[in-house]
């Protein structure tokens, strides 16, 4: 399966580029994972938040793999369990597209991203800050591997196995 990341904002912490780069080495090769930062537009005086969004919809756009499922995460997406998460990767597996997985930067995304999107998802009720979000989504990719192929590293109850 082949995902490329896209997110919004550079220069993360180094703390966030090792817990991502730990979470995808533990990733079999099967599972190519690659990440991507876009710019994001600069907050200030002139332009607001529409603005900012449809011109970070450009760089997101550029980004993208030909032909990818588009999965956008947003606060009003599909919120799924681990396991939920896990059949769906598996259904991505099955897909011969390749997945592109969007965040948005601080307000989001552009609505023409979000109709534009296969899926859209959210990763927790709780309001998470952007660097955090790249390591649980990392996290979670692993996880949905782990679940998918029986490895022990998700110890959910057993009768969600």
């Amino acid at each position: 399966m082949r995902v490329r990341i896209v997110a919004v904002g550079t220069k993360m912490p180094a703390w966030v580029d090792a817990a991502v780069g730990d979470y995808l080495r533990r990733l079999p090769p099967e599972w190519r994972v690659e990440w991507r930062e876009v710019r994001a537009e600069a907050r200030g005086a002139s332009g607001d938040a529409l603005t900012w969004m449809r011109r970070e919809a450009v760089r997101i756009r550029a980004a993208l793999p030909e032909d990818a499922r588009l999965v956008a995460l947003d606060e009003r997406g599909a919120d799924d369990d681990s396991i939920a998460f896990a059949r769906r990767a598996r259904d991505w597996q099955r897909d011969a597209r390749p997945v592109a997985i969007v965040i948005g930067g601080p307000d989001g995304l552009d609505r023409s991203l979000l109709e534009e999107a296969d899926e859209k998802l959210r990763l927790s009720s709780l309001t998470l800050p952007h660097a955090l979000v790249r390591v649980v989504l990392a996290e979670q990719l692993f996880r949905a591997w782990s679940i998918g192929s029986g490895h022990p590293y998700h110890r959910g109850s057993a009768g969600s196995r």
